[in-house]
């Protein structure tokens, strides 16, 4: 039995036999509430989408390079960046987290943009920091874009990244069909921007030249390592070697790039959601539609800038912008939790969450893509569209994730209005498998490792391949809808799963924080699909987690655990770690196992009195290394998702998750 699994077991300071089952049913109570409370009229939820210093500072310097300048705005988007900096001098890339080089150089640029005197105590420090660390020469390949926007930096500073790639077929190794979709929404309009080599209007004319080392004009080498690979030296070559040749390039192919570059941005607008419906995707399109000559006033480039206009989120005397903003995700995770809390004999209040559920399902549906090819469609042309986006609006680009969380949903939620739905959901989540068994995010079979070695792709993120978190959610989805004939698809699935099991029994979790994440997302897969609790698998992923849980009952985990930390470890418990560890301990049968109780206990003594559970650190990624991501709902509908799973196993002959999520 699991149970009898040998992992030591760390001192409870809050013993788990304290919890009673009146204390239980008022957490419970007290967190369904809360999350009743932030349901929109239209029946969503949206929570803040939180990143780093790099999208509210580049969003003041893209008011500077147009010279749309809101000082209010930029006020408070400074007393934001000043709150967040770090005790080194710079700004890290998530809550805690180290100096990082390239969000510190735009933050500086974008407080002194805003009118921060250069000699002031935190301007002093970061400018200090970022000369320690080599100096902006040495930032990123998209913190030199910017530069080179700005006059900063020559554009020899950046790779080579010519704007016909946009002529070149599917097949060709430099296809932009070969990156990934947010990859590909970014390019296109930066590669037009690259081509036209526009410069700021930067009214006041604000330069930042004292964070370099040496003049930009006397660095010979711009691109350089540390490598990936040899493949990386070979690319250097490459890009040198390409320097001269581009621009000998006929004019007449450099402006059918160009129109070709359009030609792929114009259909892909998307209203008021922009480009890709991330921030700089959308930038990048407002920046080139003024290059271009394209009036302000032009539908066009107003909706554009209504779009970025859309991701400013204020609170207090601080404004920030968000990278993107996530209505599905939160609806469909948020619907999870309310329903969990609903079900069973004590259920919170199931007459009003059915209501509740039903506007969130109607909702939903509205939102489903069922008459747009996306780009997935490349390699899928004979697949019928059925997904669901992230965002609000994104019809190019549903999210394979999102489908299989919203999927599951309204499986549960049980309205017949959602059978059509959610069956060309399970036609499109079959479609999308990858021919490792997995799924990727967006595309299928999206992995030519060699492109993340070009120079440009120095954040390491051009592609996306099959996870385990995405296929693990899934599994899930087609097993919870248990129709037979798709047993050959979640089979396939569970073995690219056993393949990717770390050696300590964990999972990698791609897009939420991190093996803790990816081992709870695997542990419900194994579940929902059948999976033995007591297979060895199942045995090696249980025992990881025991042994990483906290002296306190909870689970955290550091994010730079993408960076090479330990896994699993944090120097604090976070309401969101903990709810995922217990949901997937619960998933195979462990109930009633003293690190669940123990682990429940820590979600009912960090609530407070409002039902709500507080914390700073990030939880999520969106690029390792490169950027993180805190989702402000997680701490709320994910600790409510436990506590009410606890409850209803409690009160069940079964002790079995009846859901596949």
């Amino acid at each position: 039995m699991l149970n009898d699994i040998d992992a030591p077991l760390r001192p409870d300071p809050a013993p788990a036999d304290t919890i009673t089952p009146d204390a239980l049913e008022r957490a419970v109570s007290n967190a369904h509430a809360a999350l009743s409370n932030r349901q929109n009229d239209d029946g969503h939820w949206v929570f803040e989408l939180e990143a780093d210093a790099t999208i509210p500072a580049e969003y003041v310097l893209l008011e500077h390079f147009l010279d749309r300048i809101d000082p209010e705005l930029e006020s408070r988007i400074g007393v934001y960046l000043r709150r967040i900096q770090g005790d080194h001098g710079g700004w890290p890339l998530y809550h805690g987290g180290g100096f990082d080089l390239s969000a510190s150089v735009k933050a500086y640029f974008a407080l002194k943009a805003i009118g921060d005197d250069i000699d002031a105590p935190h301007m002093r420090r970061a400018r200090e920091a970022i000369l320690d660390h080599g100096g902006a020469a040495r930032s990123n390949v998209f913190t030199r874009f910017q530069l080179a926007l700005f006059g900063e930096v020559p554009w020899r500073a950046t790779p080579v990244m010519p704007v016909e790639l946009m002529l070149l077929p599917r097949k060709a190794f430099f296809s932009v069909w070969n990156m990934s979709y947010w990859s590909r929404a970014v390019i296109a309009p930066l590669l037009v921007l690259a081509a036209r080599r526009p410069r700021a209007i930067n009214p006041r004319g604000i330069h930042v030249q004292e964070l370099f080392t040496v003049p930009p004009e006397t660095v010979r080498d711009w691109i350089r390592g540390p490598y990936r690979s040899v493949w990386g030296r070979a690319f250097k070559y490459l890009d040198v070697a390409l320097r001269p040749v581009v621009p000998r390039l006929p004019r007449t192919l450099h402006e059918r790039a160009i129109q070709a570059a359009i030609d792929f941005i114009e259909p892909r607008l998307n209203g008021r959601d922009g480009l890709g419906a991330i921030y700089p995707a959308i930038a990048n399109t407002v920046m080139m539609y003024r290059t271009l000559g394209v009036p302000d006033s032009d539908p066009r480039a107003a909706t554009a800038w209504q779009a970025v206009q859309g991701l400013l989120v204020h609170n207090g005397a601080e404004t920030y912008c968000q990278p993107c903003v996530s209505p599905i995700w939160d609806t469909g995770l948020t619907g999870h939790a309310m329903l969990e809390a609903s079900d069973g004999p004590s259920g919170i209040r199931p007459e009003e969450t059915r209501e509740r559920m039903a506007r969130a399902a109607d909702w939903l549906r509205t939102k489903q893509i069922l008459d747009v090819k996306g780009d997935w469609a490349v390699n899928a042309p004979d697949l019928e569209p059925g997904g669901w986006a992230f965002q609000y609006g994104n019809d190019y680009y549903p999210d394979v994730d999102d489908t299989a969380v919203v999927g599951m949903m309204l499986h549960r939620e049980g309205n017949p209005d959602s059978a059509e739905a959610i069956d060309r959901a399970r036609r499109w989540i079959i479609g999308m498998q990858s021919t490792n068994g997995g799924w990727g995010a967006f595309d299928i079979d999206n992995d030519l490792d060699l492109l993340n070695h070009i120079p440009f792709s120095d954040h390491g993120a051009l592609l996306d391949p099959p996870t385990a978190d995405v296929t693990a959610r899934c599994i899930s989805f087609l097993a919870q809808l248990g129709h037979p004939e798709d047993r050959p698809v979640i089979e396939r699935g569970i073995d690219y799963l056993r393949r990717e099991q770390e050696a300590e029994g964990s999972w990698f979790g791609r897009w939420g924080t991190n093996y803790i994440y990816g081992t709870w997302s695997v542990l419900c897969a194994y579940n929902a699909a059948g999976v033995a609790h007591d297979d060895p698998s199942v045995r090696r992923a249980v025992a990881w987690l025991r042994s990483v849980q906290r002296e306190d009952g909870g689970w955290g985990e550091d994010c730079a655990t993408y960076e090479g930390a330990a896994s699993g470890e944090y120097d604090e418990s976070l309401p969101s770690q903990t709810a995922w560890a217990v949901l997937g301990m619960m998933a195979v049968g462990l109930r009633d196992d003293p690190a669940v109780r123990r682990g429940v206990a820590f979600l009912m003594n960090a609530q407070d009195e409002r039902g709500e559970w507080h914390e700073e650190p990030y939880n999520a990624v969106g690029f390792p290394k490169v950027f993180y991501l805190r989702y402000h709902g997680y701490k709320q509908f994910f600790p409510l998702m436990a506590l009410s799973r606890f409850r209803n196993l409690g009160s069940s002959n079964s002790r079995q998750v009846s859901y596949g999520f």
